[in-house]
């Protein structure tokens, strides 16, 4: 039990050090690089305009995007791991991001009512889910094989879907719908934190209640019934407040992969899994790897979007995660 304690100790002093220390690489380094005392004064509305404008209106909106973004994508993929029980589970994988995806570049493309972005991308997530989970019935039970194949096979088809929106629309919708497909923060302000941000918040705050229930489900389905606890009940839950926070996120940011996938599975290497640490320590993990690969997509010559940053830093992580899935070392 001390060891437990002392892991979780260091891991959250690790997080909280590299989450702070990346925020101010972040809103220091740019286009326009400024120094500690130059940021401090921007960022006190002292000193150069130009450098408070780059500070407040550019770089600030865009971290606190890939704050929310980040955790609620690292929540979503702890709780849909924890409720299926497999550590290749996450909304990207799942086709969840895939259906909300595919509802924002409609609203898009028809430019419909952008405010409501995250409610409709919500309900396309969950109509999405509704496809997988039939998809990936085996008899009375769900084959968690069949789920990953369904939701691979469902983001194929909305693909092809979104690819012929594309061709109809216009030249600036275009530009971007394209930002939503390659996962981008580029532009991102305080309108859409404001639009998607209480929705993310409330969806975490709600993930962190259900960490008993995904407890209890770890143990199996036949005990967790003989405890009294509601099978149907705890995933419709958990599946729901999921896909509110995949959907919100992508409401943002597009479809940013990988991040719910390696984010849950570092965190319980480290912490163990016990989801009462699993999912707020997932949710600042994501914090942080979304605002570092981030700031990795701003160091070069050429902006890259950070969907394509997180899928090179997630890839090799997923096909290790394959090869011990292969091996029988899970």
């Amino acid at each position: 039990m001390i060891k437990a304690k002392h892991r979780l100790f260091w891991a959250i002093l690790l997080l909280v050090t590299a989450l702070i220390v990346t925020l101010a690489l972040s809103l220091s380094q740019g286009a326009v690089p400024l120094s500690l005392d130059e940021l401090w004064q921007a960022i006190l509305h002292q000193g150069d305009r130009i450098k408070q404008t780059i500070v407040w209106d550019l770089r600030l909106p865009r971290i606190v995007a890939a704050l929310i973004v980040g955790a609620a994508l690292g929540m979503s993929g702890a709780l849909l791991q924890g409720m299926l029980r497999n550590s290749l589970a996450d909304p990207f994988i799942l086709g969840i991001s895939a259906g909300a995806g595919l509802v924002v570049i409609v609203m898009v493309v028809l430019q419909i009512f952008p405010a409501a972005i995250p409610l409709a991308a919500w309900l396309g997530a969950i109509m999405t889910s509704a496809i997988v989970i039939f998809l990936g019935r085996a008899g009375s039970g769900i084959a968690v094989e069949r789920l990953i194949l369904g939701g691979v096979a469902v983001s194929s088809l909305f693909g092809a879907v979104q690819s012929t929106l594309l061709l109809v629309a216009e030249d600036g919708q275009i530009q971007i719908a394209l930002n939503w497909l390659v996962g981008s923060l580029n532009g991102r302000g305080w309108k859409e934190i404001a639009t998607a941000g209480p929705y993310i918040i409330v969806a975490l705050l709600g993930g962190c209640l259900l960490a008993r229930s995904l407890n209890v489900l770890a143990l199996g389905d036949d005990l967790a019934l003989g405890l009294g606890v509601s099978l149907t009940r705890s995933r419709l839950l958990i599946g729901g407040v999921a896909t509110l926070l995949a959907a919100s996120a992508v409401s943002i940011g597009g479809l940013i992969g990988f991040v719910g996938l390696v984010v849950p599975h570092g965190v319980r290497l480290i912490v163990g899994t016990d989801h009462r640490f699993v999912l707020p320590l997932s949710a600042l993990a994501g914090a942080w790897l979304l605002i570092f690969a981030d700031l990795l997509s701003r160091l070069g010559a050429i902006e890259l979007p950070v969907g394509s940053v997180t899928a090179l830093l997630g890839s090799p992580l997923f096909i290790w995660l394959l090869y011990r899935r292969s091996a029988g070392l899970n």
